[in-house]
């Protein structure tokens, strides 16, 4: 079997041309793309994941893995079956109404897709009607709500109302995170979890679909 534990420390470091090389080294030897994807990759960005949530890497290096990971899955994509890219599930994400900040909100969107969610992005100042209309189009399992204002935390608790009265509550899990957004405040609102960084949202949406 081949040892795919080069490609994990190459991606921890962002170093995306010897990534790719290994890769494409992996594939020639006859590695399972699935086993690239999941034993070398995946499990990479977990390891930044958990760097990013302990301080021992910052935003500039998590996104240069990122970035390299989406690379290396472009170069496994052809060698993937479904069964290999179905997603650990759907994920609709969205700064809420009123809110333009998105730095936060992509960070978490390259995480969570970099551990085998599918996502869709809604952007920014997104109201609480298109979450309903992006959950019912998606099936999306989880939805996770961006606010960096403290006048716009209100309206996630207007979006998390809105799926109640769509009757989607219940089909979903609901996640916030933001600078001024803390577990107490999700209790409140009725969301079902709260992360401080997209290293620690990415293990938190995996918790929810596990």
């Amino acid at each position: 079997m081949t040892d795919l534990s080069d490609i994990t420390t190459a991606l921890i470091s962002g170093d995306g041309d010897k990534v790719c090389r290994l890769v494409q080294k992996a594939l020639d030897q006859g590695a399972p793309a699935a086993d690239i994807l999941n034993t070398g990759l995946i499990a990479g960005m977990d390891i930044v994941g958990e760097k990013m949530q302990s301080g021992d890497m910052f935003i500039p290096e998590v996104l240069m893995s990122a970035k390299t990971m989406n690379t290396a899955v472009e170069i496994l994509k052809p060698f993937l079956s479904a069964e290999d890219m179905s997603s650990a599930g759907h994920i609709v994400i969205g700064t809420v109404k009123g809110d333009l900040h998105d730095i936060g909100k992509n960070l978490v969107s390259m995480m969570v897709e970099s551990a085998g969610f599918k996502v869709t992005d809604l952007g920014v100042d997104v109201s609480p009607e298109a979450f309903v209309k992006a959950v019912q189009e998606n099936k999306a399992d989880i939805v996770a709500l961006s606010a960096l204002l403290t006048t716009t935390m209100p309206m996630m608790q207007q979006t998390i109302h809105a799926l109640v009265e769509s009757g989607l509550r219940d089909k979903v899990k609901i996640i916030i995170g933001g600078a001024p957004v803390n577990q107490e405040f999700a209790d409140r609102i009725g969301a079902d979890g709260y992360a401080s960084d997209a290293g620690s949202a990415s293990r938190l949406a995996k918790q929810l679909q596990g």
